[in-house]
């Protein structure tokens, strides 16, 4: 479930500006979805698992909250970012 650092390098390059870019809204919501894919499956193998849905649950909110953020600020990139992650808005 933990995300490996060469899993995040990768990530970053893909959706950043730079090798350093770790903050920016896009890197963000491609590292919270690969987080909220890992979870998803977890959940699945153990369904009574609450704490985990509820984290699951925190991680998808905040993807909502920076993809609306995105939108707001850049629609080009949002429409990218939402095309390369294969997310459906």
């Amino acid at each position: 479930m933990v995300i490996t650092s060469e899993d995040k390098r990768k990530i970053v390059q893909d959706f950043g500006s730079s090798d350093q870019d770790t903050g920016s809204s896009a890197v963000q919501v491609a590292l919270l979805t690969h987080k909220i894919l890992a979870l998803t499956e977890h959940c699945k193998k153990h369904p009574k698992d609450y704490s985990t849905r509820r984290g699951l649950l925190q991680m998808v909110c905040d993807r909502k909250k920076l993809l609306a953020y995105l939108a707001r600020i850049d629609l080009a990139a949002y429409r990218s970012v939402i095309q390369k992650l294969g997310l459906r808005r």
